[in-house]
């Protein structure tokens, strides 16, 4: 496979499974979402969507420009790319524990899990490849922003 092939392929897959967790999230915005107690700085819901499909096109984009390096670093390519699957993994965890079964303790516990994984992530991406690293600034931004809003939210309704 060439590098525009590898990139596709992981955006492509990151974006299903984006899509998987929106489904997951879909119902619960219209219907649990909306009760709960939610601080100041919480965005509006329309920015998530377009927030999100960014984020996850950039994590493809990065997981592909690694993928690329497999035949140079074998080793350090397959161990960012497994450490790439478990944040990727994580990521849709979250949204099922938070949307699916309403828990934001447990979710806000998770997203601990997952900006760990995250920054581990642009740590073995930035050995293979900087701009790799790079684009896993703006997701772990995100994810600090919404460990601080998961956070809250669990506080204010607990």
């Amino acid at each position: 496979m060439n590098k525009i092939t590898k990139i596709l392929t992981v955006v492509v897959t990151c974006l299903v499974i984006g899509y998987f967790s929106g489904i997951v999230t879909q119902s619960a915005v219209t219907t649990w979402y909306p009760t709960l107690i939610k601080p100041s700085f919480n965005p509006p819901n329309w920015i998530f969507a377009p927030m999100w499909s960014m984020l996850y096109i950039m994590m493809g984009i990065a997981a592909g420009l690694v993928w690329d390096r497999i035949e140079a670093e074998k080793e350090l390519v397959r161990k960012a790319l497994i450490v790439f699957a478990i944040q990727l993994a994580l990521n849709a965890l979250w949204s099922y524990l938070f949307f699916g079964l309403h828990n934001p303790l447990l979710a806000g516990i998770e997203i601990i899990l997952l900006w760990l994984m995250i920054f581990e992530t642009y740590t073995q991406f930035s050995k293979i490849n900087k701009i790799a690293g790079y684009l896993f600034l703006p997701y772990l931004a995100w994810v600090s922003f919404a460990l601080v809003l998961n956070e809250s939210i669990w506080w204010l309704n607990r």
